[in-house]
């Protein structure tokens, strides 16, 4: 998909295309993105980068790890967005799954740090290579999907 002025999104005094490809893991790489855990991450993804005004344009996760395509205002630095998704869903599985109901201090899901790369003309190469990990997560015997 080639990128045309028509695709740039619009700020007060700017046009914008930040695409980024993101790839982050849970702590010490346990396989625990698997069942309702999985089920629960892609809506709440989706909902938190919205409050950062971005946009989840392609993503999935695997039992240790998650890719995503995303598209981030440049008026937000890429590491605020990914900090604020992880911790934000880390606090939010700790609710659902752990029975916490108040802020906690002492557990984490997300390992520390991430990968990022910008995504240009090469979009298309991109999503391809994140719809592929849903094979290579067959390959190991997951037979859930992992889109979101």
């Amino acid at each position: 998909m080639e990128t045309t002025t028509s695709s740039y999104e619009n700020l007060a005094h700017s046009k914008w295309d930040c695409k980024y490809h993101i790839v982050f893991i849970p702590k010490g790489r346990k396989k625990v993105l698997y069942g309702k855990i999985r089920q629960f991450l892609g809506p709440k993804f989706h909902e938190l980068a919205g409050e950062r005004e971005s946009k989840i344009l392609e993503g999935h996760m695997v039992q240790d790890h998650v890719h995503m395509l995303i598209k981030i205002p440049h008026k937000y630095s890429v590491s605020e967005v990914v900090g604020y998704i992880k911790g934000k869903s880390a606090i939010a599985v700790a609710r659902q799954f752990g029975g916490k109901q108040r802020n906690f201090n002492g557990e984490s899901l997300w390992a520390r740090g991430y990968a990022a790369s910008t995504v240009g003309f090469n979009e298309a190469e991109i999503r391809s290579y994140i719809k592929h990990q849903e094979q290579l997560d067959a390959q190991e015997g997951s037979v859930e999907q992992g889109s979101f």
